[in-house]
């Protein structure tokens, strides 16, 4: 069952840009007020290449683009060399919906131990927003670390990112470490207001940056597996469990999704708000593609449609494609800062802004760190309304 949400106030590029800029100014965790941030411009260089904000198609060779995409924003990259082959409004800031989990498992995945146990308490599931997807977590059970992040792989439950969240320090220092790590992979389109992906005012992200966060996880051997798992058994308590089945339907073929061949995850969501958001990648002749997939105009499986037609695209002419563009490489583990530019004078990471409707109850609109510089613009508080959205758990 989908809620229905109004229209939010379409959020100026001048705040997304200035919002972005003081976080690419702040260290890693630094808990400085926007305020306290240079008030530098967005430089006109575009992370990644210019072309991955021009009009329309991008694409170099390799045989016409699949011609019904409906999509309002897509990228298809290589994995291993990291270049675009093919996109569109690849830097269109939009809601991510629950594909934005990608970022909270790059940014925590190496926190704890998969064999460590947590006992849940009420309190670890005290102002989860309504309408969320959920695992079925329940307080009064223990839960070791691997089963809590098959719940956020698998089912997209936000009741599991939040035990996780609050074994990390909280929901704020999450939400503070996730866009410092945003920052640091240079996707800086993205703006985090929470580690779910539900719908809040002024969460954003964009096909390029959703990418970015595909591209490194699957650099990782536990991220690269729970994406990649269809199905696992849950505690229910007493010692029973319950099958939980992956929300991927290109992995799972549910819903009249034929299963693509050779996939290997990523992460799809949903809400009211979003629409339908999805990152996949498959392998074919040792050869790893990755496609984002943002908002189609109609259908949940459009998305998946979109995505194995760009894939299937990618496989058969991409080798012959030129690339429009790169997937950048995180400024920790080496990569240039795009553009060359310094602390301060962010490149150009998209010029047009779809806003995020809703805000979450108790600690999920809260935000500290890095994150924290967007709660204060111009000397006053950065209100966030809540707006009802349903994260339906078989899309999500």
């Amino acid at each position: 069952m989908h809620a229905f949400s109004r229209p939010s106030p379409r959020l100026s590029p001048r705040l997304s840009r200035r919002s972005l800029l003081a976080l690419a100014a702040t260290g890693p965790l630094a808990a400085a007020p926007l305020a306290a941030a240079p008030a530098a411009a967005a430089s006109d260089v575009v992370v990644g290449g210019a072309r991955l904000i021009a009009d329309g198609v991008q694409a170099n060779g390799g045989g016409a683009v699949p011609g019904k995409l409906t999509a309002r924003a897509w990228l298809l990259a290589d994995q291993d060399s990291g270049e675009v082959l093919a996109s569109y409004r690849a830097h269109l800031r939009v809601a991510p919906a629950s594909t934005l989990k990608m970022l909270f498992a790059d940014t925590l995945l190496g926190r704890f131990e998969r064999t460590e146990r947590h006992l849940v308490t009420d309190a670890d599931l005290a102002g989860i927003p309504s309408g969320s997807s959920l695992v079925g977590v329940r307080a009064g059970i223990t839960y070791t670390v691997e089963q809590l992040w098959q719940g956020v792989f698998l089912r997209s439950g936000n009741d599991a990112v939040q035990v996780l969240a609050r074994m990390n320090g909280g929901v704020a220092k999450t939400v503070a470490e996730m866009q410092a790590r945003a920052v640091d992979l240079q996707a800086l389109d993205t703006h985090v207001v929470s580690p779910d992906g539900y719908d809040h005012e002024g969460q954003l992200s964009s096909a390029y940056d959703l990418t970015l966060f595909a591209r490194h996880g699957l650099r990782d051997a536990d991220f690269r597996a729970y994406c990649g798992t269809r199905a696992a058994r849950f505690p229910a308590g007493g010692g029973k469990t319950f099958r939980i089945e992956n929300t991927d339907r290109l992995l799972s073929g549910a819903y009249g999704v034929t299963p693509y061949p050779g996939v290997i995850g990523v992460k799809n969501g949903f809400t009211s708000n979003a629409g339908n958001t999805f990152t996949g990648a498959a392998t074919r002749a040792g050869r790893t593609l990755v496609v984002t997939v943002l908002h189609p105009k109609s259908g949940h499986n459009a998305v998946y449609e979109e995505t194995a037609a760009l894939l299937d695209w990618g496989f058969a002419q991409g080798g012959s494609a030129r690339p429009v563009g790169t997937l950048v490489e995180a400024l920790s583990e080496g990569g240039a800062r795009a553009g060359g530019s310094s602390a301060g004078k962010a490149p150009h990471a998209g010029a047009e802004t779809s806003s995020s409707a809703g805000a979450g109850p108790d600690g999920w609109g809260a935000l500290g760190g890095a994150a924290g510089a967007v709660a204060v613009l111009a000397g006053g508080t950065y209100a966030l309304r809540r707006r009802r959205s349903v994260e339906a758990p078989p899309a999500s």
